[in-house]
């Protein structure tokens, strides 16, 4: 497998995490209360972290030969 094609499939899951924090984060701000909603938020901001930073490395990596 080319590094190329490795830094994509990384970038999938960066980008699916980042969609995962918004579905949690909106089902935590809207749709639960109490106690799990702040444990799904907490989730949804480790999430969104998680990804941003995926994202940060793919982007200042550079380009693959």
């Amino acid at each position: 497998m080319s590094v190329a094609m490795l830094k994509m499939y990384i970038s999938f899951a960066g980008i699916i995490s980042l969609f995962l924090a918004t579905g949690l984060i909106y089902l935590s701000r809207f749709k639960l209360s109490g106690i799990i909603s702040i444990i799904t938020a907490i989730f949804a901001y480790l999430f969104m972290i998680f990804g941003g930073l995926i994202i940060l490395y793919i982007v200042f990596s550079g380009p693959t030969g």
